[in-house]
């Protein structure tokens, strides 16, 4: 049988040492200088970041946003950008995706088989018949946008929702209610959140409703999130994530690498590629497998 997601980020965490994702968000008006300001230039700086940083990373998640910008050149390029990342790497493409069942099986398709990621992020927004078909396959996973890291988070995030008897639920922020329900989607192992660093008590709190999810964690680094709050609370801590090397944390960081590209000092290309494998090593430092 194929090895679970959770499985293969575990193998890859112990293997680098690292719960570091690293994030290809590339825009055009941050390159550095030598780079086009197109999607010739977006995928050059992108395979750079894939050849120099992911070896210090536990799993690489390209934004697909990044690329569908430039149409069908910019899905092309993103294809072989994907391509370049090695198979012991797990892939999250950062979609968010979700729909009516019908359209979702179809981005499953999309993500999954045509691009061939390893996991996805999915919004919740519509139920979980949106989400149903990108959590059914026990190879893949899916994280739920539940606590996300963005300044405007809290408008609809933060909504108080009426306590539901039946369903043993109280009344409680609408993110918390997210990851109650999340917890008991798809067949097991394949769901999992997203819950921003830049959010340590709600962190902490959807850590002890959804104790065995796995957890992407974006908003440490430019954002301003704190690593020791989500090391301390970001593991799982029951059932087979707990058990695993990384404890189904991954911990993004995109800026905070590709930044280091238009930082002060040289611009010859191999001092380029150091200052990003540098920038790298020290967030994967940062980030060390615990337990």
């Amino acid at each position: 049988m194929t090895a679970s997601y959770l499985e293969r980020l575990a193998v890859r965490s112990a293997a680098a040492g690292t719960v570091l994702c690293l994030g290809i968000d590339p825009e055009p008006g941050t390159l550095p200088d030598g780079f086009s300001r197109d999607i010739a230039g977006i995928e050059r700086f992108a395979r750079l970041l894939v050849d120099v940083a992911a070896p210090f990373a536990a799993a690489v998640k390209p934004n697909l946003a990044f690329f569908e910008a430039f149409g069908s050149e910019g899905i092309a390029a993103l294809e072989r950008i994907r391509a370049a990342i090695p198979a012991d790497i797990p892939v999250v493409a950062d979609a968010k995706r979700g729909d009516i069942g019908s359209t979702a099986a179809r981005q499953a398709v999309a993500l999954f088989d045509a691009l061939g990621a390893d996991a996805v992020t999915v919004n919740p927004y519509l139920g979980s018949e949106a989400v149903a078909p990108l959590l059914e396959r026990l190879d893949r996973y899916a994280y739920v946008l539940c606590r996300t890291s963005n300044p405007g988070a809290g408008e609809l995030q933060r909504l108080v929702v009426a306590a539901d008897p039946a369903g043993g639920a109280p009344e409680e922020p609408l993110w918390a209610r997210v990851a109650r329900h999340a917890a008991g989607w798809g067949p097991g192992e394949t769901v999992g959140l997203v819950v921003g660093a830049t959010a340590p008590a709600e962190l902490a709190a959807i850590r002890t409703i959804a104790p065995a999810l796995g957890f992407l964690v974006p908003g440490v680094g430019a954002q301003g999130g704190e690593v020791a709050p989500v090391l301390g609370d970001g593991r799982a801590t029951a059932g087979a994530a707990a058990r695993r090397p990384g404890g189904g944390l991954l911990v993004n960081v995109s800026r905070g690498i590709a930044g280091a590209a238009t930082a002060p000092g040289g611009s010859l290309a191999g001092d380029l590629e150091s200052r990003l494998a540098e920038a790298a090593r020290a967030w994967a430092n940062r980030l060390p497998v615990i337990g």
